[in-house]
């Protein structure tokens, strides 16, 4: 007989007995720990946990597992979430003319490397309307003009919530989606949206970043994947990525070897959101690999 298995993820302010609590709690409710790990941050004083676990009584229902669960959070302040370790995230991609990061995510999404479901691409573009085809996958074409109105902007963007909530969207990837986001947009999409910045930040931001490392001769670049937030490219990093270089190699190499990093870091962040791997910890992350 296969258990049903859950994945609960923990903040709180740090104190005495956490872990205890939670695994008397588990062996209380006839579960099972199958992988746990923890994290105390001395600087905020904040306390994150990952517990992977089976449950083995049938006789607790879900239901009944997550209101008790709920009295032991509120006991201690608790921001916690339990899901379902069964259930695929639901992942929207966003991309504009650049598709290497698309279609590698695309690829591990085919292939069962990333387990997620995909009921959506967007784009204000349409060169890569028959690459979702080929995957089955609706396409939504929302062109914003080159310096669009900002009523224009928010309309479009208003479009895109409505393709997230019609779809019922866990996850938002910015796979080279190349249109800042409004404060309002990014406040909707807080803490579930990932973008692929195109540099080792915080260094060469702004257009043309490998054109600029080689103009500054630099011997490493690289890739960040990071939270939206409406500080561009400054939310909470996730993942980086680098890679060395030489004198030898001209921008052209280097965009090369920088978009294969990117597709690399992009699908490490978000197979992590997938697996409820990150924890927010102020403007910093908490990855329990």
């Amino acid at each position: 007989m296969t258990h049903p298995e859950y994945i609960l993820t923990i903040s709180c302010l740090d104190q005495r007995g956490i872990v205890h609590r939670v695994s008397g709690f588990l062996a209380d409710h006839g579960c099972n720990i199958i992988d746990s790990a923890q994290f105390g941050d001395a600087q905020s004083k904040l306390f994150f946990m990952r517990v992977h676990f089976a449950s083995e009584d049938t006789a607790i229902s879900d239901e009944v597992l997550r209101a008790d669960f709920a009295l032991l959070g509120a006991s201690l302040n608790m921001d916690w979430q339990l899901h379902d370790a069964a259930q695929k995230p639901r992942v929207l991609l966003m991309v504009s003319k650049i598709g290497h990061c698309l279609n590698d995510l695309l690829f591990r999404y085919k292939s069962g490397l990333l387990p997620v479901e995909i009921p959506a691409i967007v784009s204000n573009h349409t060169d890569f309307y028959q690459l979702a085809a080929s995957y089955n996958i609706p396409f939504h074409h929302l062109p914003l003009a080159a310096g669009a109105s900002e009523e224009a902007k928010l309309a479009q963007e208003a479009r895109i919530l409505e393709i997230v909530e019609h779809n019922q969207i866990d996850l938002v990837v910015l796979a080279r989606y190349m249109q800042i986001l409004s404060p309002s947009m990014c406040a909707a999409l807080k803490g579930r949206a990932i973008n692929i910045h195109h540099s080792f930040l915080p260094s060469f931001k702004g257009a043309k970043p490998y054109y600029q490392a080689h103009d500054r001769g630099v011997k490493l670049i690289g890739a960040t994947a990071h939270f939206v937030t409406s500080d561009l490219d400054e939310g909470p990093i996730i993942e980086q990525g680098v890679e060395r270089v030489d004198h030898s190699m001209g921008p052209e190499t280097l965009t090369a070897i920088g978009r294969d990093i990117e597709s690399v870091v992009l699908a490490r962040a978000v197979k992590w959101f997938t697996e409820h791997r990150i924890l927010l910890n102020g403007h910093k992350t908490v990855i329990f690999n």
